[in-house]
């Protein structure tokens, strides 16, 4: 092997290795956006009245006093969406 085969080879590593770099980045990027984006009521079936024992007060996602981690807007804490958690 002579020494410009060896840089040639150097080289090509180099860029396949900073596009794999910079294809995870995007990816990892983009499944951020994905967690941060809330979901309307419509799509999980939210309403102002709790399901049993299920509401919002005691769901994980709820974030006192009428937000949620997950769903956009205000919810009421003893409303209940089809995403509800056991808190």
């Amino acid at each position: 092997m002579t020494i410009k085969s060896d840089f040639k080879s150097a080289a090509t590593r180099r860029s396949i290795l900073q596009a794999a770099a910079g294809v995870v980045s995007f990816l990892g990027l983009g499944i951020s956006a994905a967690y941060a984006a809330k979901a309307s009521k419509s799509s999980v079936a939210y309403r102002d009245s709790p399901q049993g024992d299920r509401n919002c007060a005691n769901c994980r996602l709820f974030i006192s006093p009428s937000g949620c981690k997950s769903v956009e807007g205000s919810v009421s804490p003893n409303g209940w969406c089809r995403i509800w958690a056991k808190g």
